[in-house]
């Protein structure tokens, strides 16, 4: 790779010496010895604790800054689109991202999207707006596969991605201009600087409009984040404030007749049909060192949301607003045999979703409060274990034009618990298992589009085990995780139902289910100039009772894998090719397994990357072979509905840094 950092290099460096660049963050250091190097090993995972990320019972993957531009990936999902574990689901108006065996409609709710540790979930099923955060913002995306219910809770069941932003650490600033297929332009921008010793600033933005691949389809996409930040030795203070605005023309669900004649084309009806999203989103959070030992640390978060439409032949109207607050309190003792670290706290939500549609009236406020604790001991130098737990409770104040119109009031509770063993034997290998639990309450829309006879549904609990090895050297780096996870009561959409709100489906507490994975990664550097790595991804997801016992889940592909290699032929060039490969799968909503699979598909992804001094310059070719598939399919009765996944396309991108 020329005179540059390798890769393997550079994620060696996130694995073992990286920090948080946002309010939690604290310095590392790197000591040069005889023998090589040895780093500083603490990384914040996921944002609740800075800690070692090699002594804690889980699977965590970090995509750095040095992944993001040898992938000259776009937008966050394609940088996400093959990364192993992840299926993405796009139904042409926003993607989802499912980890661990959970459909198109089911991966919103059971993967926790954070930002710089703030949940970018709404509080309804609608998506998270993860194209809110260009890649010129992110430093870096922190990926735990598998349950998170102490930590975060809610949600937190299949996985959690959380997208690390840029922070104001020093005088500096960049512009990004890209265009490429369908029309579409792009421009980025940030700068930062001092204001004095303490005092700093970060401002970015960015702004993007394209036709995309469908007929009615086209989108214009804009956002701005501004940062003030105030650091010393024992204080760390920041409030920063992020607007965007995204209005889209949506294509509609085809035939399958109509997807075979041409996967561009609007569907009938959809003609002229939009949605307008505007959020705004302010945060602010403050962190004191109080000893050697303990820290004190506290975010508080508001968000505020309109989303006007044109849907099904009728205008709508969603407001959304949330307001959390989360303190903390951290410590690391240091014992004879490593590093004692524990992280306590409370998080606490009040949110409000008012939907008004032709056909639906609502409001829910939703509140919500948890407690939880969890460390991480060391039983001698090489094992440590995690233990810790969490207690939560909501409360829905409900209102529903049809089912509720004088209002009603659903209380429920849920706890989690978790224990893993981590083994370092040495410094290459690291063994470790884990039992953890995981559960989500329904959503504020899904408690009201339940069956006529049913007041409320149940939380979704669950259990997930798993064990795991990574082998790291200096030019290799090999995972192998496998995983049981197994849910009772989830909260599904049952469309085969007759007795919903309006006759037809309805929300429901759906029978036991349980997951079953192996998912495999492996890079090496073969030598200064080539980097080379492939993982594969496993999965046996079906229900376990009920009348579906024995049947696939639907949607989830059994199995997905990539290869991807890059090669520096100058000092300043670098390419990089990737295959992401998805196995057949059954359509959305196809739980008894009465329709016929989707195809399997490959996704080829072709990058040229230059890098001379301060300008930087791309070309990234997207499906290179122009494959025709399926980014979102619903199963019905009635008929299939079939989102078409993007053709090939292209998109040149140049960027100065001063």
């Amino acid at each position: 790779m020329g005179t540059k950092p390798t890769t393997i290099a550079l994620l060696l460096s996130a694995i073992f010496c990286a920090t948080s660049v946002n309010a939690n963050a604290a310095p590392t250091s790197v000591k040069s010895s005889a023998s090589g190097v040895t780093m500083d090993e603490t990384i914040v995972v996921i944002g609740r604790n800075q800690t070692n990320p090699l002594n804690i019972a889980a699977n965590v993957n970090v995509i750095d800054a040095a992944d993001i531009e040898m992938s000259g990936a776009n937008n966050l999902t394609d940088l996400l689109r093959g990364q192993s574990g992840i299926q993405v689901s796009d139904n042409n108006s926003g993607a989802v991202f499912s980890m661990r065996g959970f459909s198109a409609s089911q991966a919103v709710n059971n993967t926790l999207i954070l930002v710089d540790g703030r949940r970018l979930n709404n509080i309804d099923i609608s998506a998270p707006s993860v194209e809110s955060i260009p890649l010129n913002l992110i430093e870096r995306v922190e990926i735990l596969s598998g349950s998170a219910g102490v930590l975060y809770g809610d949600q937190a069941v299949g996985g959690v991605i959380n997208i690390i932003t840029k922070a104001p650490t020093e005088t500096a600033g960049g512009l990004q201009v890209s265009g490429g297929s369908f029309d579409t332009y792009e421009a980025k921008g940030d700068v930062s600087g001092s204001i004095n010793e303490a005092w700093r600033y970060f401002l970015a933005g960015s702004y993007n409009k394209s036709d995309n691949y469908r007929d009615n389809n086209e989108n214009e996409t804009g956002s701005i984040l501004g940062r003030i930040q105030y650091q010393t030795d024992v204080e760390d203070f920041f409030i920063e404030v992020n607007h965007y605005d995204n209005d889209r023309q949506t294509p509609g669900a085809l035939t399958l007749a109509q997807y075979q004649d041409n996967p561009r084309q609007v569907a009938s009806f959809s003609a002229g049909e939009y949605a307008h999203e505007i959020t705004t989103a302010l945060r602010s959070g403050y962190q004191y060192q109080l000893t050697n030992v303990w820290a004190l640390g506290a975010d508080l978060t508001y968000s505020d949301s309109a989303t006007n439409s044109f849907l099904y032949g009728s205008a709508g109207r969603i407001e959304r607003d949330l307001l959390s607050f989360s303190p903390k309190a951290t410590a690391h003792y240091q014992l004879p045999n490593g590093e004692l670290a524990l992280v306590t706290g409370i998080d606490v939500s009040r949110g409000e979703a008012d939907f008004d549609t032709l056909y639906l009236q609502r409001n829910n406020q939703q509140t919500m409060q948890s407690a939880y604790v969890q460390a991480s001991v060391p039983l001698t130098s090489s094992l440590f274990y995690v233990v810790g737990g969490r207690y939560s409770e909501v409360s829905d104040d409900l209102t529903d034009q049809l089912l509720y119109s004088n209002g009603i009031e659903l209380d429920n509770d849920a706890h989690a618990l978790e224990l893993g063993l981590n083994y370092r034997p040495s410094a290459e290998h690291r063994f470790y298992v884990r039992a953890s639990d995981n559960f989500r309450f329904a959503k504020v829309d899904e408690q009201a589009y339940t069956p006529l006879d049913v007041q409320g549904l149940d939380p979704q609990t669950g259990r997930s085990y798993e064990a795991g090895w990574d082998y790291t050297t200096a030019t290799q780096m090999l995972k192998i995780n496998a995983y049981q996870l197994e849910l009772e009561d989830e909260i599904v959409y049952d469309a085969s139902l007759t007795d919903g709100p309006y006759g037809g489906g309805a929300n429901i507490n759906a029978d036991e289910s349980r997951r079953f994975g192996v998912n495999t990664s492996y890079e090496v550097q073969l030598s200064k100039d080539w980097l080379m790595g492939a993982s594969y991804d496993y999965i046996d997801a079906e229900f376990t009772q009920g009348e579906n016992d024995g049947k696939a889940l639907s949607w989830v592909a059994e199995h997905s894998g990539k290869a991807f290699i890059s090669y520096d032929f100058a000092d300043n060039w670098q390419t990089f090719v990737e295959a992401v490969y998805t196995g057949e799968r059954y359509m959305e909503g196809d739980n008894s397994n009465a329709g016929d699979k989707l195809d399997s598909y490959v996704l080829t992804n072709l990058a040229l990357t230059y890098h001379r001094d301060a300008w930087t310059a791309s070309v990234r070719v997207d499906n290179v072979a122009d494959e025709d598939y399926v980014g979102t399919g619903y199963y019905s009765l009635y008929g299939n509905g079939y989102y078409s996944g993007t053709g090939r396309s292209f998109r040149i991108t140049a960027g100065y840094r001063f």
